[in-house]
């Protein structure tokens, strides 16, 4: 099924169920207020949202409305967690190359994650507001799953299994920031500001043979400005899949429903696939001309990231940004 959540019922929205074209929607009135109230009691509310997708998808749900983009709230308008991988290791390799720096051994076999920000999620078509342009504004595309109730040390196989939903997120990264926080030794702070999901987010089942491995195989597409940025495949040249991801959070805490794990930054080896953020775009340039060419994201600037199925048809429905300055 696919889930989404409206704008309106205060911070944490209205859950919707909406349609597999994502033409239609229908409120979960009865079944769960808030994406976050069905998470927390998955095994119980999840079949009675597939019943009402079901019956949403034959035409005979009551209530049904059709779906305006412009409504919508991020499926998770806040969530308790928001931890993010860089299981892309291509990405990993050419950044830190890119500087001088050495991928350490450790990389290859144990996950590099940070705590994101997670108090409040940017609306698919909502602007990403940046207070200077100075600060180097970067998209950065990845795919992100929603777990429920995650116990401390779960091993991969279970962890698996408390994998409920899919989705993308745009993980805004200012990347003049970066090296000085990180300089710090502390990690992330003011470099992340909110990022962006996807309209909706949706089951694993409905995925179908796309969803393997707890990887999904389908390419991630971007586009700056109208023109074609990358289309990396987000099954290829990934260390870690998500069930490697969800246990690492995992391995010294439990993670409450409606934590979210993001795989980080798409990217293949194969750099004719494009890129899904700017600073890996400017590193392949970086290390084949001696500079980067592309700049990074200024005011009035578009993105665009979607996954599309083997119709050319939007799965989680585009996430549409454009940059804004800080109007005070």
């Amino acid at each position: 099924m696919k889930l989404g959540s409206l704008k309106e019922g205060g911070r944490d929205g209205t859950l919707i169920v909406v349609s597999r074209d994502l033409q239609h929607a229908v409120k979960a009135t009865g079944i769960a207020a808030t994406m976050q109230a069905a998470l927390d009691d998955w095994s119980n509310v999840a079949p009675r949202l597939n019943a009402l997708y079901d019956e949403l998808n034959a035409g005979k749900a009551s209530g049904a409305f059709a779906l305006d983009m412009t409504a919508l709230a991020s499926p998770l308008p806040r969530a308790y967690e928001f931890v993010d991988g860089s299981a892309y290791l291509p990405h990993v390799e050419r950044v830190r190359r890119a500087r001088g720096a050495e991928v350490p051994e450790s990389f290859y076999v144990d996950p590099l994650m940070y705590q994101a920000t997670s108090a409040g999620f940017l609306g698919p078509r909502d602007p990403v507001v940046v207070p200077s342009e100075d600060y180097g504004i970067d998209l950065e595309a990845e795919v992100v799953v929603v777990t429920d109730d995650v116990p401390m040390a779960a091993t991969p196989a279970q962890a698996s299994t408390h994998i409920q939903l899919v989705g993308l997120v745009n993980d805004v990264s200012l990347r003049g920031l970066i090296p000085g926080e990180l300089a710090k030794g502390f990690g992330f702070l003011q470099s992340k500001p909110r990022s962006a999901l996807s309209p909706v987010l949706v089951t694993p089942d409905e995925l179908g043979d796309a969803w393997q491995d707890d990887k999904l195989h389908l390419p991630m597409r971007t586009w700056i400005n109208g023109q074609w940025f990358g289309e990396a495949e987000c099954g290829v040249d990934m260390q870690f899949n998500f069930a490697q991801l969800v246990a690492h959070a995992a391995k010294t805490r439990p993670l409450t429903a409606g934590t979210i794990v993001g795989s980080g930054t798409i990217a293949n080896e194969d750099t004719s696939k494009g890129a899904s953020c700017l600073a890996e775009q400017r590193t392949v340039e970086t290390l084949r001309d001696g500079k980067p060419s592309t700049p990074f994201l200024k005011y009035g600037d578009t993105v665009r990231i979607d996954i599309t199925d083997a119709r050319n048809v939007s799965i989680f429905g585009a996430i549409e940004q454009e940059i804004e300055s800080l109007r005070r």
